[in-house]
């Protein structure tokens, strides 16, 4: 069945070049973006009984911007003045050059990862003095845990913000040729949203190993994989499988 419409269970992108504007003006389909969750902050008083007190901490590791974002507004409501001494341990230099909208960057002790957070590990390793303080959303990777625990460092998580699901009703009678996911919560938003649900013809595509596994325990037939060593982005997957699809 050729492929005409896909939604990708995401914000837009603000970037003009974005690849996905690439493979519509190509691939000649329609891409719609609709974020199937969202972020809302957690408030100052629902930090404190986590039994935050952020002034004990010298090192803050920072694996989103999300969690750039919700340090800042948490301290800020908090009416914590972020010292100058404080280090940032940021996952990759996409969360490290977001990091310059808060603090003057030359001026500050920041230490990047490449992209995974099993890549940041050795620079807090190298570290293991401070005491760290890890904002998140009440949804973490396991492996960051175990990772700060294998470590041997002092650290705690705070939850700061939480992946909410979105109102998706007006999509009730709107259907897509491919389903485009990039995580487990998506996927989770999807049934939330509608409990009967049917694939149908309905291709579906997910990024990620845990994401794959969220869609199968839902019963849904992944058609389209991203990372593979043939396809790393979801964009050269979608346009692989479209040209497969479509030449038919």
């Amino acid at each position: 069945m050729k492929v005409k419409t896909i939604l990708v269970s995401q914000p837009e992108p603000k970037v003009e070049n974005s690849p996905y504007f690439d493979l519509e003006e190509k691939e000649k389909v329609k891409i719609d973006f609709i974020p199937f969750i969202h972020v809302e902050g957690v408030d100052a008083k629902e930090v404190r009984l986590q039994k935050v007190d952020l002034s004990h901490y010298t090192a803050i590791i920072l694996t989103s911007r999300n969690s750039v974002d919700h340090f800042f507004r948490i301290a800020e409501e908090m009416r914590f003045k972020v010292p100058d001494t404080l280090k940032y341990f940021c996952q990759s230099e996409a969360v490290a050059y977001y990091l310059q909208k808060y603090v003057v960057y030359r001026k500050r002790k920041i230490y990047v990862g490449k992209r995974t957070f099993q890549e940041l590990s050795p620079l807090i390793k190298k570290y293991k003095a401070e005491k760290f303080l890890l904002p998140s959303s009440d949804k973490l990777k396991p492996e960051i845990p175990e990772t700060l625990n294998e470590l041997k460092v002092e650290w705690k998580q705070a939850v700061f913000y939480k992946t909410v699901v979105s109102d998706l009703s007006e999509l009730r009678d709107v259907f897509y040729d491919i389903l485009v996911f990039f995580s487990p919560s998506g996927i989770q938003s999807l049934f939330e949203n509608f409990p009967d649900f049917k694939q149908n013809n309905t291709r579906i595509a997910v990024f990620g190993n845990s994401t794959i596994q969220a869609a199968e325990d839902h019963n849904l037939v992944v058609n389209i994989q991203a990372p593979t060593p043939e396809t790393p982005s979801m964009t050269m997957a979608l346009q692989k499988y479209i040209k497969e699809a479509n030449k038919k």
